[in-house]
């Protein structure tokens, strides 16, 4: 049997239920939060992968970009040297060739008269020319003697000679190789075949 007093709710009524109403207002609000937290969680993995995607993108795409510009300057850079390269790839022979190009103005300023010394001067200018050519690999083709080489010789004509058949005979005009390729095919007699 109860007492009266072992039931503090019995005691006052209007107490017991002025204490019931704020604690389930105040679970329902706890429990509020917590369901909009939990949503947010749920929602929050899915934007967190989204941000992270979108600023991966950022990254690569910036990267990209760079690349892309690095590789256009790579390209006008190598435009450039080629440019250059063809403008100014003759300049060392050209350097070779200004001591034969004095030579010549000395010769023509010459108004000595003396025949003997102009024939002097324009061998001397001939050897500057042909070591200026010999410098940039320019190299004379004499073959008198050797056999006929479509590739190297241009014949003119083919002639009676005591050689053997597609000799060449005698030289009209020097040709010249360039590194190993025919800048001008020399003009040549060949031996006829008997």
């Amino acid at each position: 049997m109860e007492h009266p007093q072992d039931n503090p709710a019995d005691q006052n009524p209007a107490s017991a239920g002025d204490t019931a109403q704020p604690m389930a207002e105040s679970v329902a609000t706890q429990a509020a939060p917590a369901a909009e937290e939990s949503q947010a969680q749920a929602a929050n993995p899915a934007e967190t992968a989204l941000a992270e995607a979108q600023a991966k993108l950022a990254e690569l795409e910036e990267s990209f970009l760079r690349a892309k510009a690095e590789t256009e300057n790579v390209r006008r850079r190598a435009a450039d040297d080629i440019s250059k390269a063809r403008k100014f790839a003759i300049e060392a022979f050209a350097e070779h060739l200004l001591p034969v190009v004095d030579s010549l103005e000395a010769a023509l300023a010459d108004s000595s008269g003396d025949i003997a010394k102009l024939r002097e001067g324009v061998e001397l200018t001939l050897r500057q020319l042909t070591a200026a050519m010999e410098k940039g690999r320019v190299v004379a083709l004499n073959p008198v003697g050797e056999k006929f080489d479509p590739h190297q010789h241009q014949a003119i004509s083919m002639v009676q000679a005591d050689q053997e058949p597609n000799t060449v005979v005698s030289v009209l005009q020097k040709g010249y190789v360039i590194a190993d390729r025919v800048l001008r095919p020399a003009l040549v007699t060949v031996a006829q075949p008997k």
